[in-house]
């Protein structure tokens, strides 16, 4: 049984969510909805908010379900309880709504994964005990699971057990990577939860200490002693972690690949290791794509954990990249789907669809505009900013300076200003653009609040009023 939607929309928009909505259920797949839409006499939907909907709008008549605007801001509750059904915000671009409802109305659930991501601290014998725990919590905040210390060759580490006792009674789990003998046996006694990396020819440790040993084979490439390593532990009936070790570009990455497929086929139900950091720190790319590519692997090959690292300028989001990555490649394995429309936040430079409304479009809302405040869209041809004096457009925000007549309005202009700049990138590098939004960066984007966001431009329009009382 289809659904009937109520859609809120403001004058600006109306006649474009009646084209969208029409074109939905015209398609060759027409969505399995029936629709009625109000438009509640705000100009534009960001300005659109609760209280001024409990206003308006009366009653939901027979809808099952109200579908506001995505940038509509504050709390739904209220309108639930008001109007007796669900209320959810839909895209903040209607013309998403397709994808939108593509999806069943909902967003993806990217709740759940199945691998954990070990966080390390490289230069942990450098640090502090509470600069350890500092790192440890950015860490965490990015969706690490385990906190791995990495101990430096020739270099002393004597606070070891005091930053894992630390860690632990901040409730971490932590593990120790380190190729000195001496350093993994003080720090399985010291109640590390793992130990980086056994072989074949140490594995007696795993003997001494509680912790669960990551294998690795005895030399580079030598799967063999790794399968080794691996019967041994086996017929202990002990637990461990098995990692083929992945080489950098052009050191063998692609017979790494090879390796961790073996090791897979081998053992189908093993718990198996990945250490990403020889890609993402060791080759000049955007750390984004690299994640997306090898958790893909991660995801069809079944490998439950990944070594993430986070020290070269260029990789300083590495581990929120591979929280991401993780979740969109399970969600996209289960549900047997390519991994498009779960998440942007490994879109960081390009968006999938940045223009979404054609020249022929703008110019027709331009021309419905009544006011003095100016609007800004991007599309294929540039920017373009208009109000009821005119549409402009050019890709050179200079080059629209003469039509803006800001000269006597410092804070006007320093705010169409930085707009001009966000649209001008946004064109450049094809993203999205939404006036008095920042720019989405993937997970890189820093998070502020909606009012942060359009706090300069409220200020500005309160002292055009004050200087209007005033004259």
């Amino acid at each position: 049984m289809s659904e009937n939607l109520l859609f809120l929309t403001g004058k600006l928009a109306e006649k474009s969510l009646h084209k969208v909505l029409a074109d939905m259920q015209a398609a060759e797949h027409p969505q399995d909805f029936k629709y009625r839409i109000a438009q509640i006499g705000v100009s534009v939907a960001a300005l659109m908010t609760p209280e001024l909907i409990l206003r308006r709008l009366p009653d939901a008549g027979d809808a099952d379900k109200i579908v506001l605007p995505g940038l509509c801001r504050g709390d739904l509750t209220k309108l639930e309880e008001k109007y007796g059904i669900p209320v959810e915000r839909g895209p903040e671009d209607l013309k998403d709504l397709p994808q939108y409802f593509g999806r069943g109305g909902k967003e993806p659930d990217l709740s759940r994964h199945d691998v954990r991501i070990f966080a390390e601290i490289v230069e942990a014998p450098d640090l502090t005990v509470d600069a350890i725990i500092r790192r440890a919590e950015k860490f965490r905040q990015q969706g690490a699971d385990v906190i791995d210390l990495g101990c430096l060759p020739n270099t002393p580490f004597p606070h070891l057990p005091d930053a894992i006792t630390a860690l632990k009674a901040s409730g971490f789990m932590v593990s120790v990577d380190s190729l000195n003998q001496e350093d993994l046996l003080l720090a399985g006694r010291s109640g590390a939860d793992y130990l980086l990396s056994l072989n074949e020819k140490t594995l007696w440790i795993a003997d001494e200490v509680a912790a669960t040993p990551v294998l690795i084979p005895a030399s580079p490439g030598n799967l063999r002693s790794l399968y080794r390593a691996i019967d041994v532990m086996r017929k202990k009936g002990k637990p461990f972690i098995a990692d083929a070790i992945l080489d950098p570009i052009p050191f063998g990455f692609a017979d790494s690949l090879v390796r961790y497929h073996r090791l897979r086929k081998r053992y189908p139900d093993m718990q198996i290791m990945m250490g990403v950091g020889n890609l993402t720190e060791l080759t000049d790319a955007d750390t984004t794509g690299i994640n997306a590519i090898l958790f893909g692997i991660i995801a069809e090959l079944g490998i439950n954990a990944v070594l993430a690292t986070s020290v070269s300028p260029h990789a300083v989001n590495a581990v929120a990249e591979a929280d991401v990555a993780r979740r969109v490649m399970h969600a996209a394995r289960e549900d047997r789907r390519l991994p498009r429309d779960y998440s942007n936040g490994l879109l960081g430079l390009h968006d999938r669809r940045p223009f979404t409304y054609s020249d022929e479009e703008i110019a027709e809302i331009a021309a419905a505009i009544k006011d003095p405040s100016f609007r800004i869209q991007v599309n294929e041809t540039g920017m373009h900013i208009y109000n009821r004096d005119g549409l402009f457009t050019d890709t050179d925000p200079f080059r629209l300076y003469p039509h803006l007549q800001v000269d006597d309005d410092a804070s006007h202009a320093f705010y169409l200003g930085v707009e001009l700049a966000r649209a001008q990138i946004a064109w450049q590098l094809k993203k999205r653009y939404q006036q008095d939004e920042e720019l989405e960066w993937g997970c890189n984007t820093v998070e502020k609040s909606p009012k942060a966001r359009v706090a300069h431009r409220d200020a500005s329009l309160k002292e055009k009023r004050a200087r209007k009382e005033k004259e």
